[in-house]
């Protein structure tokens, strides 16, 4: 048995424990009606994801099975993160002022259209399908989000709960994940490359179904027209220290995560070993097994989430985050330090793994407190501005691979250096948790119901 499916078993254990353990330590909500909300939403949002994730394994070579050259896939690659830069802050407006339920749709869409082209070898063909996934991508990470967390307020649920879903999400995308990589490899080999894109267009498009009959639509601020949002969010950017913080904190973690997809590959098929007369060391490359090691990566994700329930239980998001990306940047200088050992890489990358599974419910839990409603989608997009640009740049720079992790490093430890600011002004500037909880209590039994659906959209901005 390989070093990688040893870890994979020992990972999936690990992850029942805890997932078992926080169940019965924190037990689900009895509120009949937010547990529908929940299960509503995570419905659509998984298979939002799965559309995805049902793409991904085959992008490239599909690409090479028509022809293309690595400098083409390369354009293509970056095509796709310029289109999410450039026109993810455009759609982002639309979501505020036209509907974040109909942005959602739109993804699916978009996303759709995008697998159409995949049954051309056309190079420019295979662009406009680059520019509808990049744009697509866009709204997967921000409209759905921000019809969450306004549907959450505007119901009157706890804000506690909220960080519960986000988790329940990383959960279920990680399963989610490894689910469409075995379908998208067995219709891959049944019927060709181009066959996952099918099957992720008929789930993106039953999405559509789903939303269409299950999602109400909710808005930012309807009143002002794409470029005054822009700007709005812009201003509230600029302002506001906290969401500066969050925008920072999110390009720099996420600029670091996707260079980390690009590189892990090569970086564990190259193994070094002493030579036979110890006269130093010999590297080789060699085939790892991608699906054992994706499948132990999904689980360290699945692992993140169930500790991202534990640690919020017990201390505050903006406290413990600032661990967990000390941790992420320790993590990612074990390929620096230990080159050619397979085994300490693998670990370190489990372990920037569980990290990512963190990351993902306790910047959304950050963002419903501190990121204005009215121009949520916009605002989040605008995050992603420098994070695309990260990855343009190290793409087209061609930078050695410790170079790059050099550089993923120093991301993380930027990172690390905002959310302790974060933190600095959330204890100085805002009041526990617990008083948060009693304020809103109070308020809300001397208000109409009018100004109690108003009060929880905005209680987290007091």
């Amino acid at each position: 048995m390989d070093l990688f499916l040893k870890g994979f078993y020992a990972l999936a254990v690990l992850c029942a424990v805890l997932f078992l353990w926080t169940r019965a330590a924190l037990p689900p909500s009895t509120d009949a009606a937010f547990n529908a909300f929940q299960r509503t939403y995570l419905i659509v949002y998984l298979m939002a994801m799965g559309g995805d994730w049902l793409q991904g394994p085959h992008v490239y070579a599909l690409y090479e099975s028509y022809g293309m050259t690595t400098e083409q896939i390369d354009i293509l690659f970056v095509a796709g993160f310029g289109s999410s830069m450039i026109l993810g802050t455009i759609v982002g407006s639309f979501a505020d002022k036209y509907g974040r339920r109909t942005n959602c749709i739109l993804y699916g869409i978009l996303y759709s259209g995008a697998c159409i082209t995949k049954h051309f070898g056309n190079f420019w063909i295979l662009m406009l399908g680059r520019l509808l996934g990049g744009a697509a991508t866009s709204m997967l990470y921000s409209a759905f989000e921000s019809w969450l967390v306004y549907e959450h307020h505007k119901r009157g649920f706890d804000n506690n709960l909220l960080g519960n879903i986000f988790s329940l999400g990383v959960l279920g995308n990680s399963v989610v994940a490894i689910l469409a990589g075995l379908v998208a490899q067995k219709f891959a080999d049944s019927f060709g490359f181009v066959a996952p894109f099918d099957v992720s267009m008929v789930v993106l498009l039953s999405m559509v179904v789903v939303i269409v009959a299950t999602w109400t639509e909710n808005y930012g601020d309807q009143s002002t027209n794409v470029s005054h949002s822009f700007q709005t969010a812009l201003k509230t950017i600029r302002q506001d220290p906290k969401v500066l913080c969050l925008g920072l904190i999110q390009s720099l973690f996420e600029g670091a995560m996707y260079c980390f997809v690009l590189e892990w590959t090569p970086t564990l098929s190259v193994v070094s070993e002493p030579k036979p007369d110890g006269s130093g060391v010999v590297t080789t490359h060699m085939d790892i097994p991608h699906g054992h090691i994706f499948a132990a990566f999904m689980v360290s994700l699945m692992i993140g989430s169930s500790l991202f329930k534990l640690l919020d239980k017990y201390t505050s998001v903006e406290s413990f985050m600032r661990v967990i990306l000390l941790t992420a940047a320790i993590s990612l200088t074990i390929p620096i330090i230990y080159q050619g050992n397979q085994l300490f890489i693998f670990i370190g990358f489990l372990v920037f793994e569980t990290c990512v599974g963190i990351f993902w419910p306790s910047m959304g839990t950050m963002r419903g407190k501190y990121v204005a409603e009215e121009t949520r989608a916009t605002t989040m997009n605008i995050f992603r501005i420098p994070l695309n640009m990260i990855v343009v740049v190290i793409l087209l720079q061609h930078l050695s691979r410790d170079s790059i992790y050099i550089a993923c490093v120093v991301f993380l430890l930027g990172a690390a250096l905002f959310q302790h600011w974060l933190y600095r002004m959330s204890s100085i500037q805002s009041p526990s948790k617990h008083d948060v909880d009693q304020t809103q209590a109070l308020l809300f039994e001397e208000n109409t119901p009018t100004e109690k659906q108003r009060l929880d959209g905005n209680m987290e901005l007091v």
